[in-house]
């Protein structure tokens, strides 16, 4: 895995070690999306060492992801109504199945 960050400006694109927070034109990429990267003719790639292997991962930081969502959740309800609850509506029930729904730009196919 491998973080794009790319700079219009400077026509520079940088590939380097999975970034650790959020940026305007960050893109996280896979192994194979990251090694065969081509950028537009006149831009510059700068390719940094990527680390051998995947972090591992600690339960701890799931556990405290997870306590910060629910914290997150308890204190917006608390301050502010859900936009159902604003709007007065009732709240929608789940989605009606049919034969060749479409949603969006996605469609549901049944065999």
């Amino acid at each position: 895995m491998a973080t794009l960050t790319y700079v219009y400006a400077d026509s520079t694109a940088v590939l380097g070690p999975l970034a650790t927070y959020a940026e305007p034109h960050c893109y996280d990429l896979c192994e194979p999306h990251a090694s065969s990267l081509t950028v537009p003719r006149g831009w510059e790639v700068l390719r940094l060492a990527l680390p051998e292997s995947a972090p591992e991962h600690n339960p701890d930081d799931l556990l405290a992801l997870a306590n910060a969502v629910r914290e997150a959740a308890v204190d917006r309800s608390k301050d502010s109504p859900t936009p159902a609850q604003r709007s007065g509506k009732p709240p929608l029930g789940p989605p009606v199945e049919t034969q060749g729904a479409r949603r969006g730009h996605l469609r549901i196919l049944r065999d």
